[in-house]
């Protein structure tokens, strides 16, 4: 079994999950993993990073499969006992103009950002390490959306004491409601990228606060945080930022000293804490 620290990225063969990976290879000290669901694609990015002197290491992940994700975190327990830092970057969205019914979008968008990124969680949260970093790669929306959320909804995404299981139960809720198309009576906003990144953020405060009651003495560090609006393939080319810019904030808190004692269980946004 390897003593090497080992860093993993979801989605990582383009747009902001490649440029966390590429930022990971010049400043973690251990090995990075590109993951992507198809191994042509991940292996071409591997590549991609190679010719610029820099040394990733490739494993297939397609975090909407969870014999895909277990046999990851064998991998993972196999070879380096574990892992030190995890960043769920995978995620989908559907272009503004789609087509799509709203309903069929719902269900595919919180399958993968939502249900993928928590089954993602459940069976890697157990092998962070002691001094570890958890990134949930949310996004800003997540806050906007919530804000469009009904008073109850919002009060419901606040609590510090909604629990995963209740969570899991709005998500699959608000799929529900859109099916019936009564997600807006049901206090709901009309986008389901919206409250997909809700969910993480939720999740992520849920998660944070289990470490502190389990795992308390390990210093694990766990965030969700917003990278911007990004020039990507999702977010089209009009966005602001480069992909370079969009993975800094997701970096600084996979690469916080073993000394720090937060953020934890927070949204960040341009390395700054965000009210939820």
């Amino acid at each position: 079994m390897s003593s090497t620290p080992v860093a993993v990225v979801t989605g990582g063969n383009k747009g902001i999950g490649f440029a966390i990976v590429q930022a990971l290879c010049k400043h973690f000290q251990g090995d990075v993993f590109l993951t992507a669901r198809d191994p042509g694609r991940g292996q071409a990015a591997v590549r991609k990073l190679q010719e610029e002197g820099l040394h990733p290491f490739f494993h297939q992940l397609d975090i909407d499969d969870l014999q895909s994700i277990q046999a990851l975190r064998d991998f993972l327990k196999e070879k380096y006992g574990g892992v030190n830092v995890l960043v769920n970057n995978a995620g989908i969205a559907f272009k503004v103009h789609d087509t799509t019914p709203f309903s069929v979008q719902a269900e595919v968008t919180l399958k993968t950002n939502f249900f993928g990124t928590r089954n993602v969680c459940t069976e890697l949260l157990p092998l962070v390490k002691p001094y570890g970093k958890v990134v949930n790669v949310s996004s800003s929306v997540s806050l906007s959306s919530l804000a469009s959320c009904s008073k109850e909804l919002q009060q419901k995404f606040r609590s510090d004491t909604i629990t995963e299981e209740e969570l899991v139960k709005l998500m699959t809720k608000f799929v529900e409601d859109t099916k019936t198309n009564t997600h807006v009576k049901e206090g709901w906003p009309n986008t389901a990228y919206g409250v997909s990144k809700i969910g993480v953020t939720v999740l992520s405060r849920i998660q944070a606060r289990m470490i502190n009651e389990k795992r308390k003495g390990d210093h694990i560090l766990l965030n969700a945080c917003c990278p911007g609006w990004v020039r990507t393939d999702m977010a089209g080319p009009k966005a602001p930022k480069s992909p370079d810019e969009g993975a800094e904030t997701p970096v600084y808190l996979a690469l916080l000293p073993a000394d720090a004692d937060g953020p934890h269980g927070q949204f960040v946004s341009d390395k700054t804490v965000r009210t939820w």
